[in-house]
């Protein structure tokens, strides 16, 4: 049976999907649908699967990421048990008085933390975690705001590794500046500037629905894990320490965003960049973050140590418990890697470019069949930056001569790959998200699917209308004002049926 360049591609990665749905045993699925996809390559011959499968885990690791993950770790540990969390909760909720507050705060910070997504995802939730338990916010809307404020916020920014990503997939031989091409797509791109209204709006109004809202009624109780026995609940007690100060938080957080950006710097310019922009499109980012974290260590056992706040043995351990921290998310990224290398071998390109030439002939169709398209690529595969660089080279030789048409395609499938990247149970942002949450990762992509489910179905209306209206001052608004008006009624018939079920009882 013939595998490769077929519809086949997709299967070994959905069937991991599901299996971790049924079973709610992620590690285990994603084994297996890297087994299967193993199996796939190797045409089932036993001992070809085998050397495929791990020959592809060892190829598709990103040894950077997995020490940013482990050094990361090692931060962590020492950070929370400086009392520096406790501290920081206890002066926070002086200046931030409710859970709005908390949640709109943690949402402005997500934001602001544009330059890159592993960056974003890991930062805001520690910063923000002491706050948001706080004010009974649940670990999985936490992570919810975590995630929806990462890659969307990331591939709306210019200054970010994602704007070069976007760039360097136009295929030679057209004459496209591709950095302009990025900034002409920003106002068309739907889904992530719809889900940012969407993260904003039901914070401020303090409304949820569907499995969120069972989350939020439990944190109000006092059970922010809800639903699950989380590896996290023991790692998140707040330490309070008399000697503990803000500062202790704060300072090793500033230095961690601070030596980011100056590594991103130099790596950009080390890369051949003229200008600060420049330098950040062209920045060495895995490389930065991993500079970053270094540096903080070293500047925390020089905060805490002469203090006292912890003690040397305890920082000297912190790098095995740092490690065991982060076991989880590394655990799921080795695999979700693999998985995805074992679908690259399957050339899911190849099967996605004949989809496309078959319809052709629906150009103003396309915009919302690429956004579709693009969402269930980068929801099977588990990555956006992979996806992107499948269908980009399809949309600008099928519409290079409607260069209007080209920027919807293009921002379509932005938009798209952003989607399913944001959606999928292996995605690395979405791995990460639950990380900087400390929230059980399938209580996370649960939550989160139903919500951009409703992203998704709104995205999709406005680039059919886009097809026909190639206007984003007129289709934009028109999506915001949607999106509104959707999540109100949302809100609405989730307080009816909460009416009823009061009634009821």
């Amino acid at each position: 049976m013939q595998f490769v360049g077929t519809w086949w591609a997709v299967v070994p990665p959905i069937f991991a999907i599901l299996l971790a749905f049924l079973t709610k045993k992620v590690y285990l699925s994603l084994f297996a649908g890297c087994v299967l996809g193993a199996l796939m390559v190797a045409d089932f011959q036993l001992w070809a699967a085998f050397d495929v499968l791990f020959n592809t885990m060892a190829d598709n690791m990103d040894l950077m990421i997995l020490i940013f993950d482990v050094l990361l770790g090692m931060i962590i540990v020492p950070l929370v048990n400086s009392g520096g969390s406790a501290a920081y909760g206890n002066w926070a909720s002086k200046k931030i008085t409710s859970k709005r507050g908390a949640m709109l705060s943690t949402s402005a910070l997500g934001v602001l933390i544009f330059v890159d997504d592993y960056f974003n995802c890991l930062t805001v939730g520690n910063v923000m975690r002491p706050v948001t338990d706080k004010y009974k916010v649940s670990r999985a809307k936490l992570a919810y705001i975590i995630d929806a404020t990462a890659a969307p916020v990331c591939i709306l920014a210019p200054i970010s590794s994602w704007a070069a990503a976007v760039s360097s997939y136009i295929p030679e031989g057209y004459d496209i500046n591709g950095f302009q091409m990025f900034m002409q797509a920003i106002p068309y791109n739907f889904y992530a500037i719809l889900t940012l209204v969407m993260v904003f709006v039901t914070s401020y109004f303090l409304f949820d629905f569907g499995k969120m809202k069972k989350h939020e009624l439990a944190a109000a109780n006092g059970d922010l894990f809800f639903g699950s026995n989380d590896e996290y609940a023991d790692a998140s007690k707040e330490v309070v320490k008399e000697k503990a100060k803000v500062a202790d938080l704060i300072l090793p957080v500033l230095v961690l965003i601070v030596s980011a950006i100056f590594a991103m710097i130099v790596t950009g310019y080390k890369n051949g960049a003229t200008t600060v922009v420049d330098a950040f499109a062209n920045c060495s980012a895995t490389l930065s973050l991993v500079f970053a974290t270094f540096v903080t260590i070293i500047f925390m056992a020089i905060l805490y140590l002469p203090r006292k706040i912890v003690s040397f043995d305890f920082f000297a351990e912190s790098i095995v418990d740092g490690f065991k921290v982060m076991v989880p998310s590394v655990s799921v990224l080795i695999l979700a890697w693999t998985l995805k290398g074992l679908v690259d071998q399957l050339d899911v390109a190849t099967y996605v470019n004949t989809l496309f030439k078959a319809n052709s002939g629906l150009a103003s169709f396309m915009p919302m069949l690429m956004f579709l398209v693009a969402c269930f690529l980068g929801f099977s595969t588990g990555t956006s930056w992979g996806t992107m660089g499948i269908l980009i080279p399809v949309a600008v030789p099928m519409f290079y001569e409607n260069p209007q048409m080209m920027i919807i395609a293009i921002a379509a499938i932005l938009a798209g790959s952003v989607c399913g990247d944001h959606i999928s149970p292996i995605s690395d942002t979405t791995i990460m998200s639950s990380a900087g949450a400390q929230c059980n990762h399938l209580n996370h992509v649960g939550t989160q699917m139903q919500y951009a489910m409703v992203m998704i179905v709104i995205s999709a209306v406005m680039y059919l209308i886009s097809g026909f209206v190639p206007q984003w001052q007129i289709t934009l608004p028109l999506g915001i004002v949607l999106t509104v008006v959707v999540l109100f009624v949302l809100r609405a018939i989730s307080n009816k049926k909460d009416a009823k079920a009061a009634d009821a009882e």
